[in-house]
């Protein structure tokens, strides 16, 4: 069997739900149907005698994009990246420097500011990870795996979706260890397990939905470690001028302004709320709406860049 056109065209029905196959034989016709449809695919015939149209059924499609996710989960970017061993353990250096070195002088006591510090530390953890979507793209872009994924009869946006859906679990591994850590050094939320549990999930949606922001470098750059680079120096500038560490009442006029605007503060804000039991709504308004901005945004800017690629 072959496929003909140009190299947009072939881009464009080889990773698509449907796709048009000619025969060397149209005398060989039925044993392709039936060789095809035995993979549970949908077969119809074309008028023109050589060429079937098959398409793959949706659930095959959302099986590609959870082969992909679990693809994801298990392996590290081929840059030698580790996740786990990197970004998360930046939110516990400082969870462990800054509550012990500075939670006296900027609580009175170190248990005290540990209630304060460890919801902002969940949210830095988390939006920290964010960045290895679009670096882990991009590997697969450098080593030849995406266009791989592109040519199978798999769903088209199946590997963007992928690593997405398998992103979260490393937002919640880098969660859980902030969280576990606090537990171990005394943080006690006032919401209990209840306020934990509404917090992270709040959180993971505020990360899923900037992750479509790294992965718009990731389509554009050339080598993952200049995406990884891009994403840190806008993330640590953005995360420490945010009311992660201290509050914002304490601030020059200027940078409080900065921080009250900052839109990692408004998820921290929330997170503290949640997780101490308080009421959040607003807080956890602004952070729903700051997701969908962010995917309205980049979700179509993906799109395009994927479609070019």
């Amino acid at each position: 069997m072959i496929a003909a056109g140009t190299r947009g065209e072939l881009k464009n029905s080889a990773g698509s739900a449907g796709i048009r196959i000619r025969l060397l034989d149209p005398a060989h016709r039925a044993r392709a149907r039936a060789v095809i449809g035995g993979r549970q695919i949908a077969v119809r015939d074309d008028p023109d005698p050589a060429v079937l149209s098959a398409r793959i059924p949706a659930q095959q499609r959302a099986g590609a994009a959870a082969e992909l996710a679990a693809r994801t989960l298990g392996r590290l970017t081929s840059a030698g990246i580790g996740v786990s061993d990197f970004a998360p353990g930046i939110p516990i250096l400082f969870t462990l420097l800054v509550t012990y070195l500075f939670g006296g002088a900027l609580a009175g006591s170190t248990h005290g500011y540990l209630q304060f510090l460890l919801p902002g530390t969940l949210v830095l953890a988390t939006v920290l990870v964010t960045v290895y979507s679009g670096v882990t793209l991009n590997a697969d872009l450098a080593t030849g795996a995406f266009d791989r994924f592109r040519s199978m009869p798999a769903w088209r946006p199946a590997p963007i979706l992928g690593a997405l859906i398998g992103d979260v679990a490393r937002y919640l591994l880098a969660g859980g260890l902030v969280i576990g850590l606090g537990l171990a050094m005394g943080y006690r939320p006032a919401g209990g397990a209840a306020g934990v549990l509404a917090a992270i999930t709040l959180v993971l949606l505020f990360a899923s939905a900037l992750s479509w922001a790294w992965i718009t470098p990731g389509l554009i750059l050339r080598a993952p470690n200049a995406v990884m680079s891009t994403g840190f120096v806008i993330l640590f500038p953005v995360t420490f001028m945010s009311n992660i560490f201290v509050d914002p009442r304490t601030m020059p006029g200027w940078l409080r302004g900065v921080s009250d605007v900052n839109p990692v503060s408004h998820p921290v804000t929330a997170t503290r709320a949640l997780t101490a039991g308080t009421p959040a709504t607003p807080q956890v308004l602004w952070t729903a709406a700051a997701a969908g901005l962010l995917i309205a945004v980049f979700a179509p800017l993906t799109a395009l860049l994927y479609q070019r690629k």
